[in-house]
C-alpha cells in the first residue's frame, strides 16, 4: 500500500484554510484532521512546514499538440510541465492534426495520453458545419464536452453556419465550450491594417485586429444562443471589459446555465507589452488594455468570471520569431500559471481562498468532474504545496514545455510549487519530476 502523510499544513479548501494533516492511501485522500499520528515505518511523512496545501489545478483549456503537431509539444512533455506547474488534471482541445471531430480520432487521443501522461486528461470533441452525427454520439461520461471555435484562431474549425450552430446548441446536452471572435470583424480590421502597412504590419496592432469589438459581437451572439435553446455554454478566455456585462453573480455556479474563463495571460499583461514582448505574448484572442485587464480581474473576483485557465498553446521560438503575420498564436503556461496568481495574491489581486475557487473547485463543479478539485475525504489525492516565500527565476533551464520558452523568462516568483501529488503518487517535488505517468482519465458525474 502506498501510504503518504502530509503533516503541518496549510489547507485551502472551500473558501477556508486550517491547520492540519492529510493521509493519502494509494490513490485517495482517507483522512483529513488537525493532527494525525502514524508510525513512520508504516508510511511516507512529509512536513509541509506550514505552507499551503491546495488541491491540484485543472486546466480546463489547453492544446497540448499531439497527435500531429508534436513538433511543438506533446502529452507526455506538456503534462510534464503542467505537474511542476501543480496542474493535475487538463482538458484538452480538438485543433490537433486530424482534428478530434470523429469518435475515432477522438479515442486515438485518449489512448495516446493513457500510455504517455503525468497528469489526468480528458479531451474535447470538436464540432464542425457537418459532423453533428459525430458530436452527438459523444459520451457525456468520460468526455469533457463539445468545443466549437466561432473564430478561426488557429486550425481550420470555424463554425460559421448559423442553422447548423442553432442545431448543435439545441440538440447537444453536454456542456459547449466556446472561442468567441467576429471572424468578419476580424478580416475587416487585417483588411485596414494590410492597406496602411503591407505585410509588415506591426504586433502592436494585434489587439486592434482581433479587437474587443470582434470578441464582443461573438460572445454576445452564443450567450443568445443559449439563452434562446438552453444550451449549457462555457465560454473560454474572455479578454475584453465590455463582455463582462454578459456574465452574472446574481445566482450559485451549480445554477449557472452560462459560465465564463480568464486566462493567466488576459490577467497578466496588456498591449503595452507588445513592444517589449511581441510575438511571444500574441494570442488569440488578444491581449487587451490596461482597463480591460481591470475589469477582468473585478469580475473574477466579484463572481462573473467562474475560471481562471492557461489556453497553453506552444509554438517554437522559430515559429515565433517570424514576422507579425506569419507567427502563430498561443504560448506555453501551464508551468507558471499556479505561481503567477500567487504572484497576484502577493500583490493583492486575489486571496488564497479565490485562487484555489477559480483554478480547482470550480472546473470540477462546471464539468462536474468526479471526485477530484477539492481536498476531502474519499477523493483522489491531486495536491499541491505551495511555499509562498520561497523565489525562483524562471529560465531556459527550468522550463519543462517542449518549446523551451515562456513568456515569464526572466521573470522571478515570490511563490514556488515544492510538491505535487497525482493520484497519490509524488509526481514533483522541488524541480524534479518522478519519470511516472500517473494520470487517469477524467470521468464526468452527467
Amino acid at each position: 500500500m502506498n501510504r503518504i502523510l502530509i503533516k503541518n499544513a496549510k489547507i485551502v479548501n472551500e473558501g477556508k484554510i486550517s491547520e492540519g494533516d492529510v493521509l493519502i492511501e494509494n490513490d485517495l485522500i482517507v483522512e483529513i484532521a488537525d493532527s494525525i499520528s502514524l508510525k513512520t515505518s508504516d508510511c511516507i511523512v512529509i512536513d509541509a512546514e506550514g505552507n499551503y496545501l491546495m488541491p491540484g489545478a485543472i486546466d480546463d483549456q489547453v492544446h497540448f499538440r499531439e497527435p500531429g503537431l508534436t513538433h511543438k509539444g506533446d502529452i507526455e512533455s506538456e503534462s510534464r510541465a503542467a505537474v511542476a506547474g501543480g496542474i493535475t488534471s487538463f482538458i484538452e482541445q480538438p485543433n490537433t492534426v486530424p482534428n478530434a471531430v470523429t469518435q475515432e480520432i477522438l479515442e486515438d487521443k485518449y489512448s495516446i495520453a493513457s500510455e504517455k501522461s503525468f497528469a489526468n486528461y480528458s479531451f474535447m470533441m470538436g464540432a464542425t458545419n457537418d459532423n453533428l452525427d459525430e458530436v452527438l454520439k459523444t459520451n457525456p461520461k468520460n468526455v469533457a464536452g463539445i468545443k466549437i471555435f466561432l473564430g478561426s484562431s488557429t486550425g481550420n474549425m470555424l463554425v460559421d453556419n448559423e442553422a447548423v450552430l442553432e442545431k448543435i446548441f439545441s440538440s447537444t446536452p453536454m456542456l459547449i465550450a466556446v472561442h468567441c471572435e467576429d471572424e468578419t470583424t476580424i478580416k475587416n480590421n487585417l483588411a485596414a491594417f494590410k492597406e496602411q502597412y503591407g505585410d509588415d504590419v506591426p504586433v502592436t496592432a494585434h489587439n486592434l485586429i482581433r479587437s474587443a469589438e470582434a470578441c464582443y459581437i461573438s460572445s454576445s451572439k452564443a450567450v443568445a444562443l443559449a439563452k434562446r435553446t438552453g444550451a449549457r455554454l462555457h465560454i473560454f478566455h474572455l479578454s475584453t471589459a465590455k463582455e463582462m456585462e454578459l456574465f452574472t453573480n446574481k445566482i450559485p455556479l451549480e445554477d449557472k446555465k452560462i459560465t465564463a474563463e480568464v486566462c493567466v495571460h488576459h490577467l497578466w499583461f496588456t498591449d503595452e507589452d507588445y513592444k517589449t514582448k511581441g510575438n511571444f505574448i500574441k494570442w488569440n484572442p488578444a491581449v487587451k488594455t490596461a482597463e480591460d485587464r481591470a475589469e477582468l480581474w473585478k469580475a473574477l473576483n466579484d463572481g462573473r468570471i467562474d475560471v481562471i485557465a492557461t489556453d497553453h498553446a506552444p509554438h517554437t521560438k522559430e515559429e515565433k520569431q517570424q514576422s507579425y503575420l506569419n507567427a502563430p498564436s498561443g504560448g506555453p503556461l501551464v508551468q507558471h500559471a499556479v505561481v503567477a496568481m500567487f504572484e497576484a495574491y502577493h500583490q493583492g489581486k486575489i486571496s488564497v481562498e479565490k485562487i484555489v475557487e477559480k483554478m480547482c473547485h470550480n472546473p470540477a463543479k462546471i464539468f462536474k468532474i468526479e471526485k477530484r478539485g477539492f481536498i476531502k475525504e474519499g477523493y483522489f489525492a491531486d495536491l499541491v504545496i505551495v511555499n509562498p516565500s520561497l523565489p525562483w527565476s524562471v529560465n531556459q533551464d527550468n522550463i519543462l514545455a517542449k518549446c523551451g520558452w515562456s513568456p515569464f523568462e526572466g521573470f522571478t516568483f515570490r511563490s514556488r510549487i515544492t510538491h505535487t501529488f497525482v493520484n497519490g503518487e509524488l509526481l514533483y517535488n522541488n524541480f524534479k519530476v518522478k519519470d511516472s505517468r500517473a494520470g487517469k482519465r477524467l470521468l464526468f458525474d452527467r
